[in-house]
């Protein structure tokens, strides 16, 4: 089955409830600067996969998608260091990263059949 709209990417999906979390989890922080970067880091993951599958070419898809799998480890990397600041404790970091980390096994194989087409 041929994807026709890119909200009907599993990685796009889950990648905006990642943000939704995101948002909520941190909508509070006084650390600004922290806050900012962590939420526009998970809006970046499904916003690449949305606008690199409507650049209608498999091989901007797949530019898209590195992008969004950076981003992906963008969030990651903040995650473990908000919970080394006391700002998420271990076990929810432990559940956001592994949401991450599906999104980013996602993304690597939609990567993996796009290369394998062209």
């Amino acid at each position: 089955m041929k994807i026709q709209k890119f909200e009907d990417i599993i990685a796009w999906q889950k990648a905006q409830d990642l943000a939704v979390v995101i948002y909520n989890t941190f909508s509070k922080s006084k650390d600004f600067g922290f806050k900012d970067q962590i939420q526009r880091a998970s809006v970046s993951i499904s916003n690449n996969i949305a606008e690199g599958f409507d650049r209608m070419s498999d091989k901007e898809f797949v530019r898209f998608l590195y992008i969004a799998q950076a981003s992906c480890s963008e969030v990651k990397s903040m995650l473990y260091l908000s919970n080394r600041l006391n700002y998420l404790d271990t076990k929810t970091t432990k559940q956001f990263v592994e949401n991450a980390n599906e999104i980013g096994r996602i993304i690597r194989g939609l990567i993996k059949s796009l290369s394998k087409k062209s």
